[in-house]
């Protein structure tokens, strides 16, 4: 395998590292494929690895005991999983997996819980990004309770779209529906509407983005208050 080089790499997180912290790690990150629907981290499982997506959409997502689903967050090439490492939580109660598919860079997990509690900078890049995921599972769950189920798709197309190369997103209705916490019927619905506004076009397992800027508008205040902290603790996500 080529030798991974810090002004190369995609992942937003390992191209900011500083630069003698990069170099410990560098050893360690393999090369991974990041198929549709693998897992990075199962809930109150204590992971082995860290992930570094630098192409692919991850969706984080909270499950009742009766088996209910809902996304509370989602990241690509702007972050890592599992933030309980960076938080010494150690595991999380919920599960992080592919929804687009992609690749990326994995390393033990060990390591890198022992490097944050080493090295000051790497710990203060990786609390804000921390930060920032937060603020986004606060928009979230704020979307959730007071927007229309138009909107909140407008939002999460915007959020795949920063996050994606060109204006195809590879989604299945049912990833949408599990996304949205909503019933597949709704997602056509709401995917109709839009396309009906030229927002976007749908085809079976994959949605195209031809207006951004008018799906932007649409989604209102929806959507960007994760951008914007995320832009001002670590830089643009893209």
């Amino acid at each position: 395998m080529a030798e991974v080089r810090q002004d190369t790499v995609r992942n937003n997180l390992l191209r900011l590292m500083p630069a003698n912290v990069f170099e410990q790690i560098r050893p360690h990150l393999e090369h991974v494929p990041l198929s549709r629907g693998f897992e990075m981290s199962a809930p109150l499982q204590q992971p082995a690895h860290a992930y570094f997506p630098e192409v692919g959409i991850a969706s984080i997502v909270a499950e009742s005991a009766e088996g209910q689903k809902a996304e509370i967050g989602i990241f690509g090439r702007d972050g890592m999983t599992p933030t309980a490492l960076v938080l010494d939580a150690k595991k999380d109660p919920y599960s992080t997996f592919m929804q687009v598919e992609g690749y990326g860079y994995r390393m033990p997990a060990s390591l890198l819980t022992e490097l944050i509690q080493r090295e000051r900078e790497l710990q203060n890049l990786l609390n804000r990004y921390a930060q920032a995921m937060a603020v986004q599972s606060a928009y979230t769950s704020l979307s959730n309770a007071v927007h229309h189920i138009d909107v909140r798709l407008a939002r999460w197309i915007l959020m795949c779209h920063d996050r994606t190369d060109g204006d195809e997103i590879s989604l299945t209705h049912e990833f949408l529906s599990i996304m949205l916490a909503v019933r597949r019927p709704s997602v056509t619905t709401a995917l109709h509407v839009l396309e009906g506004r030229k927002f976007i076009y749908s085809e079976r397992g994959v949605i195209i983005v031809r207006d951004r800027a008018a799906l932007e508008e649409f989604a209102r205040d929806a959507y960007g208050k994760y951008e914007q902290e995320y832009e001002r603790l670590i830089g643009p996500i893209g």
